[in-house]
């Protein structure tokens, strides 16, 4: 088995964070990281004791849901809850930032921001990073590289391939299936 990189160890980290978002819009992770340690993490998601958008909706004005705490934010509050510290450390998010919570980030004295995905990334943004000395980067992540049943299904879908040929589909009904299948899982031949 390969072994990831710490980029990709501290992304993979927010992308398990967001599968605990409660936001139905978008699931987004955070990790918050100093010299190689986790020191925190958060998902977008409702203020403790607050309903869920999962169980309500979101509740959107202005096109925002006003319903939840970003991932950022919310492991940023959870350093302020706990006493640690978050000047010189780096943040790891699975979708670039928004405006506040970049603003949050630099007040914070985050000085790395790492992102997996492009989410109207905003201008103003970038150029308070930048002034800031911020430094930000874009970090592709495989989400594969977490998913611990990619072999099984891959076996199961070259399997019902060859099932389909042994029941008489012509390649020509096949080849789509065949198609998406090297797509999904990044291989020559299915």
């Amino acid at each position: 088995m390969e072994r990831i990189t710490w980029d990709q160890f501290f992304m993979a980290q927010s992308h398990l964070l967001a599968l605990r978002s409660t936001c139905s819009r978008l699931a987004v992770g955070a990790t918050i990281v100093r010299e190689k340690r986790i020191i925190a993490g958060g998902y977008n998601g409702s203020i403790s004791g607050d309903e869920h958008c999962i169980e309500k909706g979101c509740y959107v004005v202005d096109n925002h849901c006003v319903r939840t705490i970003h991932a950022e934010t919310n492991a940023l509050l959870q350093c302020a809850k706990y006493g640690t510290p978050t000047n010189g450390a780096d943040i790891y998010v699975t979708h670039f930032p928004c405006l506040p919570c970049s603003k949050t980030i630099i007040q914070a004295g985050i000085k790395n921001v790492y992102y997996a995905k492009d989410y109207k990334n905003n201008e103003y943004a970038l150029e308070l990073f930048e002034k800031a000395n911020v430094n930000v980067a874009h970090i592709p992540f495989d989400e594969a590289k977490i998913d611990f049943l990619q072999k099984s299904k891959l076996q199961l879908a070259v399997d019902m391939l060859h099932k389909l040929r042994d029941l008489g589909a012509s390649e020509e009904e096949i080849k789509p299936f065949e198609e998406k299948v090297k797509e999904l899982f990044d291989v020559v031949q299915a």
